[in-house]
């Protein structure tokens, strides 16, 4: 209560993270890179966001799930990249 004011809990709640949800967000994402056959589904920044967060939300993903994901999105970015660079 510094200065007479009171900002209630500082402390951050918890956040439930549902793997279903996370599973369809991972999925619509490859799904959108694998239906871009002639030209590339989004822009070099969104790829290079894609690129880093995608193999993180898989970690939300049940252990069996994660490298099979992961190893078929980088091959899609692999091709995409090729997309981008024309």
């Amino acid at each position: 209560k510094q200065l007479g004011f009171d900002l209630g809990e500082t402390s951050p709640g918890v956040i439930e993270i549902n793997p279903d949800d996370i599973r369809q967000e991972l999925l619509g994402i490859l799904e959108l890179a694998r239906s871009s056959q002639k030209s590339a589904p989004w822009d070099v920044r969104t790829h290079r966001y894609h690129q880093t967060v995608f193999p993180q939300m898989v970690n939300w993903l049940p252990e069996a799930e994660r490298a099979d994901l992961v190893t078929q999105f980088r091959a899609e970015l692999a091709r995409i990249e090729n997309l981008l660079a024309a």
